[in-house]
């Protein structure tokens, strides 16, 4: 072999070597993103003061922070106590029946607010999609129907939980539920999959010392971001329909 010849088959071989290496390297950052079972605090995707004057900045970093922050830590000491590791939040909590009311009131805190938040969005004048108007129209009589419907459900709630607007049996239905308790556990008197949620709790609005519930739900039609809701809406009317 000359020294051409030599020098080209190194090169080559060398290149190969390199190259597999970066495919395992590839290989293995890819396994590190899988999913270690830890339930982790999600960004909000926007700044606390992003949906001011709607929501206060102060009392949604507070919200999130201390709040959301204190339900994700207490919920992985509680799956890990009861051996769920490994479980996502939905699974858990679609089977809360067979599981303790730490588990039931920890996991619907954390699952619940990361719903919210992606619920939330600036004011940016956005709408329902046309096929979300098209189903709330069928099942409210009219858009307006249904905020009002909502707001009213969020008023009737006893002490203090979540109103929901849920896709059960094909329609959609406005329902509330206490604590942190929701839909997607089958200890619900309604189960359905959340389309959009608003959270009562006093923490989501009481903490910069403003106590008025009224005006914090007034306040929240401003901030939802229908182009989730409405993809929500998308995915489970489709899920529903092809099951049929």
């Amino acid at each position: 072999m000359d020294k051409r010849s030599f020098i080209k088959s190194v090169f080559l071989g060398s290149t190969g070597l390199f190259l597999s290496a970066g495919v395992s390297k590839l290989k293995a950052s890819g396994s590190k993103k899988q999913w270690n079972g830890k339930f982790i605090l999600p960004e909000l995707g926007f700044a606390y003061s992003a949906l001011e004057p709607h929501m206060d900045a102060h009392s949604l970093e507070l919200h999130h922070m201390r709040t959301h922050a204190a339900y994700t830590e207490k919920f992985n000491a509680a799956v890990k106590t009861a051996g769920l590791t490994g479980k996502t939040a939905y699974e858990i909590l679609s089977g809360a029946s067979k599981y303790s009311e730490s588990i039931r009131n920890t996991g619907g805190g954390y699952l619940n607010h990361k719903l919210f938040w992606k619920m939330l969005a600036p004011a940016s004048g956005q709408a329902p999609s046309k096929e979300l108007m098209n189903a709330l129209t069928r099942d409210f009589g009219s858009f307006d129907a249904f905020k009002d419907s909502f707001t009213r459900a969020a008023h009737s709630i006893p002490s203090e939980g979540w109103a929901w607007l849920i896709c059960a049996d094909h329609r959609l239905k406005v329902i509330y539920t206490t604590d942190n308790n929701s839909p997607v556990m089958d200890t619900a008197s309604e189960q359905g999959a959340p389309i959009l949620c608003l959270d009562v709790w006093k923490h989501a609005y009481a903490d910069a010392g403003r106590d008025d519930l009224s005006a914090y739900i007034q306040s929240f039609w401003n901030v939802v971001n229908w182009d989730f809701v409405s993809l929500r809406y998308k995915r489970n009317h489709k899920k529903a329909t092809s099951d049929k």
